[in-house]
């Protein structure tokens, strides 16, 4: 996509055209001259569009693991999103990266190789304050964790590497292992610094500061998986029938849902001055049969009939009838 003009630089642009300073036919030359896009042949693009959009929807997900991860954690409300998703040479990565920094090795059985997860100094600094109580505030310049630190930062670490297993369900079943934590990016060789790696960089907000998260997926652990990361693959596993295993997980979820449940013993009407002259003892006979059953609501909804009692000490009701009628009837 070109670069967009401003107002200004378009009415230039017109008094250049028709003062005969700037001619037409050279804008459409310039135009066609970029129209050649150089090619490295030294660093090609391994990963396809398709393959690229279908890891754009698995960090998609990702980062919505990643808030519900933190916000739980931090207590503060958090904000993830993919920034950029870009194929680089792992030389390159390294040493765009800040010494020290955090440094997740991991592996994502039963793929093999090693991916690299960086979490920016400054996200770091800003977690391990949360943590221990504080407001968020991170460290003032760059330095080495304490001993301390690195213990609270390398939980935090294994814990959001656990999130790519269900991140990646959808495309490939996976399993994440976390390796080591690294501080110094020069004793992260995990493939040879010409090798071709796809960069996923993640942005997360917490308040007011901004951190980074580089995932760094290199081409010989993805290779095996390649056909698997197209977007009509992705769709599709999406479509799949859901099988009983799944339908019974579902349903013991439910019925460990709390609802209300309410017995309605009855109504009755009186006069306004009938109200007004009410006093203790007074009794108010309820337009409910003694032999008749109660409704019972779950929720907005009659569920059952019932008859009153006890319960040892307790008041209670006991079910007689199951309301079949306007079960289906939505709220």
């Amino acid at each position: 996509m070109g670069d967009v003009l401003s107002q200004s630089e378009i009415d230039a642009l017109l008094n250049a055209l028709s003062d005969g300073q700037v001619d037409a036919e050279e804008i459409k030359t310039t135009q066609t001259q970029k129209r050649v896009r150089v090619y490295d042949f030294k660093r090609p693009n391994k990963f396809s569009k398709d393959q690229i959009h279908s890891l754009q929807n698995v960090h998609d997900n990702y980062c919505r693991a990643l808030t519900t991860y933190f916000s739980a954690h931090l207590h503060t409300m958090i904000e993830t999103k993919v920034l950029s998703i870009e194929q680089i040479t792992y030389d390159e990565f390294i040493r765009s990266l800040p010494n020290p920094t955090v440094l997740g090795l991991f592996s994502l059985s039963p793929l093999e190789g090693t991916v690299l997860i960086e979490m920016s100094p400054a996200l770091g600094f800003t977690i391990i304050d949360r943590l221990l109580g504080g407001e968020g505030q991170g460290s003032e310049k760059n330095r080495d964790l304490t001993e301390i630190e690195r213990t609270i930062i390398e939980h935090r670490v294994v814990q959001i590497i656990e999130l790519f297993g269900e991140a990646w369900e959808e495309v490939y079943k996976v399993s994440p292992e976390y390796v080591a934590l690294e501080t110094n990016p020069q004793f992260t060789q995990i493939v040879a610094p010409n090798e071709m790696v796809l960069l996923v960089t993640i942005e997360v907000t917490v308040g007011d500061m901004v951190g980074m998260i580089n995932v760094c997926l290199p081409y010989l652990v993805l290779e095996p998986i390649l056909d698997k990361l197209s977007t009509f693959f992705l769709f599709s596993t999406q479509a799949k029938i859901t099988s009983p295993e799944q339908i019974d997980v579902i349903r013991k979820k439910i019925e460990r849902a709390k609802v209300d449940v309410a017995a309605f013993l009855g109504h009755a009407e009186i006069l306004v001055r009938d109200l007004l002259d009410l006093a203790p003892g007074d009794v108010i006979p309820l337009m409910q049969g003694v032999s008749e059953s109660l409704p019972i609501y779950v929720g907005n909804f009659e569920k059952f009939r019932a008859v009153p009692g006890l319960h040892g000490e307790h008041l209670a009701v006991q079910v007689t009838e199951i309301v079949t009628e306007g079960r289906d009837q939505d709220e």
